[in-house]
Order: structure tokens, then sequence, then C-alpha cells
């Protein structure tokens, strides 16, 4: 039996996974792997088995500890979420920062923010999905917005994609946003319901859209202070000049809903095939309106052409908005996929004849503006030949 034959064997008799697992943490598996060892002479000179056998498997008396513990939390708590009459908020954050607590080794903390930072490996599948039980149970969204800020709920694909469904159906946009800005290879059908949940949302998610765009209000006011700030200098003080400017340009005539869509499509999670198949969840109200959307980026870059990327804005000024602020390069390329692959469902649409005529004026302005530089940057190199730069 070859090796392809056996893998392709395995995973066809292998069992599907339970909810929970035998062991809910992650190993720690340098200690595990050192004491592996070849087994018998008489097992590794068999070669008709392509797997040679090992012996020494051993978890460490640390991770033995951790399991117990683990196993009696998820426990505990399962329990408890089945009963939520006699089952408070506080009990709830109480044995969550306590479980932290007891796992952690030399770290002094004391406040669950810093235990989830310090102690998030802890927090395997089987823990984060029943902590985020708790959360919607008691409208803990400051403790459920720790968790994904710090990396814990995004590790799990399947439990990301249906927090995302959870978050939509209680309307809280701000979350959906930091979701965004977290997670890692978020699957289509999660770009598929943000896109359409951001485009068209629903009634009642006004106050948390609201925050949103506070959020960038915020950090515009934030920018241009810096900008204007005679402490500053040099690099620093034209670095706030250039990230105000961009973010005046991502907040000014933008809805709430549009500054939600700033986050998707300055995601690198957002690819061609993604978008592609998000896109074929949208009716052609919606796509309409995502072309406005792009419209009004394109007439901005038209307008400001000194607005660009200000990839050190975050580290430098703390003006973290900036890395979520779409392209040009990204919304023409996602502009031109939505124009290709919907083109013959738009033409329907009398209002999508005006907005075409309207982009395309701009489009061809820009595309004047970009051969006039690239002929600038033809002189400047020549220039450069000339006088020996080069």
């Amino acid at each position: 039996m070859t090796l392809l034959e056996i893998i392709s064997k395995a995973s066809n008799t292998q069992k599907p996974q339970t909810p929970n697992s035998t062991h809910p943490i992650i190993f720690n598996s340098e200690p595990i792997f050192s004491t592996l060892q070849p087994s018998s002479s008489e097992q590794l000179n068999n070669t008709s088995s392509l797997i040679k056998p090992i012996q020494g498997w051993k978890v460490t008396q640390t991770d033995e500890e951790t399991i117990k513990k683990t196993t009696l939390f998820c426990k505990k708590l399962k329990r408890k979420l089945k009963n939520t009459t006699s089952f408070t908020k506080d009990e709830f954050l109480d044995l969550f920062t306590s479980f932290l607590e007891k796992n952690r080794k030399s770290v002094s903390l004391n406040d669950t923010k810093l235990l989830v930072r310090k102690m998030g490996f802890f927090i395997s599948p089987d823990i984060s999905s029943l902590v985020i039980e708790g959360c919607f149970v008691f409208e803990d969204w400051g403790l459920l917005e720790i968790l994904i800020s710090e990396g814990v709920v995004g590790r799990n694909v399947s439990v990301s994609g249906d927090l995302i469904e959870r978050l939509i159906e209680k309307k809280r946009t701000d979350l959906l946003c930091v979701c965004v800005k977290h997670f890692k290879g978020i699957q289509g059908f999660g770009i598929r319901s943000l896109l359409k949940y951001f485009i068209s949302p629903p009634k009642g998610a006004g106050v948390a859209m609201g925050n949103v765009r506070k959020e960038w209000e915020r950090e515009a006011l934030l920018a241009i202070e810096k900008a204007s700030d005679e402490s500053l200098a040099g690099e620093k003080l034209s670095l706030a000049k250039q990230a105000s400017i961009l973010l005046m340009v991502a907040y000014d005539e933008f809805t709430s809903a549009e500054l939600c869509l700033h986050y998707l499509f300055a995601s690198s999670e957002v690819d061609e095939l993604t978008l592609s198949y998000a896109l074929s969840g949208l009716d052609g109200s919606d796509m309409l309106k995502l072309i406005r959307y792009f419209g009004k980026w394109v007439r901005k870059y038209k307008k400001f052409t000194q607005a660009g990327p200000c990839p050190s804005a975050a580290s430098v000024l703390g003006l973290g908005l900036c890395d979520w602020v779409p392209s040009l390069e990204a919304v023409v390329k996602y502009l031109g996929l939505v124009l290709d692959e919907q083109f013959s469902s738009l033409v329907l649409y009398a209002e999508f004849h005006d907005e075409l005529r309207s982009l395309q004026e701009d489009v061809d302005s820009l595309a004047l503006e970009t051969r006039f530089c690239c002929s600038l940057v033809g002189v400047v190199e020549n220039l450069k030949l000339e006088i020996g730069l080069h």
C-alpha cells in the first residue's frame, strides 16, 4: 500500500470531530517531540510498511495539570450556560478570569483584558466557543471585542464564520469591523455576508454604525491636531500632514455604512476570487450602491492627488485607521471586477447608465494624469542618466 493510499484510507475512515476534544488545550510540542524514540529494531526493519512506529509519547506534567483545569472549566461553564436564570454576568466573568489566573505562572495580572492578551494561548476552540456563548448571553460586547482583537477567536475559521453571522443578527456593526481587522483567512461566505450587510444595513443597525463613524471622526480630528502640532518637525510633521489628508478624504462625504466598507476593501483578506463570490449574493440595487461607493473614491483621488497610503502612520503617530483606507489601486481593481462580472445585469438599470457616464469622465481624467506622470518619470530617468547619477 502506497503512502497516498494510507492517507486516503485514514481520511475516509476518520470519525467526525466532536465539539469537545479529548485534550482541550494546545500542547507544548517541543518537550513531547524531544522524548520520542524509534520503536524496536524488528519493526524498523519491516520494509513492507511505509510508516515507522515510534515510542516515548508522554504529555508533560504542566500540560496534564492544564488539561485537568481546562476540562473542569469547560464542563462547569457548559453546565452554567444551560441555566442562565441562576448564572449572572458577574459570575461568568469571574469564572473566565479565574480560569486564566489559574493557568498563569509568573505573570502578575488581575485584569481580564491583560489576562487574555498574555494567556490567550490557553483558550482553545472549545473554550472560545463557550466564552463567546457567554458573551452573547450576557451581551458582554467589551469582552467579545477583546477576544477578537487579541486573535483568540480568529484562529478557528468555523468559530469565526459562525460569529460573523451571529453578530449580523445582533446588528453589532462595530464588532463586525473589528472582525475584518483581526480575522485571518475569512472564507468567502463571511466576506459575502459582511458585504451584503455593510451595503444594505438592516433597521436597528444605526447605533453600532454610529460608533464606527465616531471612531473615524475621532481619528481624523487627531490627525489634524498632529499636523498642527508645533512640537513635530521634519519627517514626522510631513507624515502627520499626509495622514490628515488621507483620513479627511476617507471620512468626508461617506455614509456610516460606507465607512464600514473601507475595512473590507483595504483588507488583505479580500481578493478577486472572494469578491467575485461575494458579488453573486448582491441584487441590482446593492450592486449600484457599491459602484457609487467606488465612484466616490475615484472622484476623491482625482480631487486630492496628494492623498496616498501612509503605512507608517500607525506605528509612528498612532493613527491606525490609515491602514484601513482603500488605495486607488484597490478601488480601480475592484471596480473593474464589478463592471466586468455584472455588466450584463446592470445595463438594465437606467441609474447605472448615468453613474457610468460620470465615472468615465473621472477615470479618463485620472488616466490622462497617469500618462503625463509616466512621461515625466521617463524625462527624470533620462536626466539622471545624462548627469551620471546611475
